[in-house]
């Protein structure tokens, strides 16, 4: 089924995952475009993406994409010449997956606040939704994939798994990528219920239950 029969069946839901993933995406790719200033590459804000706006960090076409079949991604031009440390690519290519553990953490506070002083059924939904979607981005991102966050960050600590084959690399790439979209469910189900398991330890430790 197509994400966008969503928008005939459950409209409000729709909309709130559009709302939810874009919001998510465009901090994922600030965060990198700032580490990089941050770190002496000045390459992303040159070309304007220190910025929420969703046609800048993300595209027409994978806004459509999004609208069309639930999937999106984000795009930064970093210049790992330009920055300061050895270790300056990794932090910048960790800063995204970071961001979206920090909306997962502001979303399971949200959901937790939105429970206990009983808030609409809407608000707590763009929280749950926030929650559970921030950690399959992470997840997915952190994925030893090149191309991906992950692979920045584990090069860097494994200098060696660069020099590995193209071909094998390709190999186990395709691979990976493969199970991660045979069990997105499964990972979207996981994030769900650390969502629901944070929110209620946030009730109970802070907020005196619900």
């Amino acid at each position: 089924m197509l994400f966008i029969e969503t928008l005939w069946k459950a409209p409000i839901f729709f909309f709130i995952q559009i709302f939810v993933v874009v919001v998510s995406v465009c901090v994922h790719e600030l965060s990198h475009a700032w580490v990089a200033l941050m770190q002496g590459d000045p390459t992303a804000a040159e070309r304007g993406h220190l910025t929420l706006n969703p046609l800048k960090q993300m595209g027409p076409m994978s806004l459509i994409m999004l609208i069309f079949i639930g999937l999106a991604w984000g795009q930064v031009p970093v210049n790992p010449a330009r920055m300061r440390h050895r270790w300056s690519h990794m932090l910048v290519a960790f800063a995204g997956p970071a961001a979206n553990l920090g909306l997962f953490a502001l979303c399971t506070i949200g959901l937790a606040l939105s429970i206990y002083f009983g808030a609409p059924p809407n608000a707590r939904l763009i929280f749950s939704l926030g929650g559970a979607l921030n950690i399959v981005l992470f997840v997915i991102n952190m994925l030893p994939v090149p191309g991906f966050d992950g692979w920045q960050v584990i090069s860097y600590f494994v200098p060696r798994a660069t020099q590995v084959k193209a071909e094998v690399m390709g190999g186990a790439s395709l691979l990976l990528l493969l199970l991660v979209l045979v069990f997105l469910g499964t990972i979207f189900n996981f994030a769900e219920g650390l969502t629901k398991s944070v929110t209620r330890i946030l009730l109970t430790l802070f907020l005196g239950g619900a």
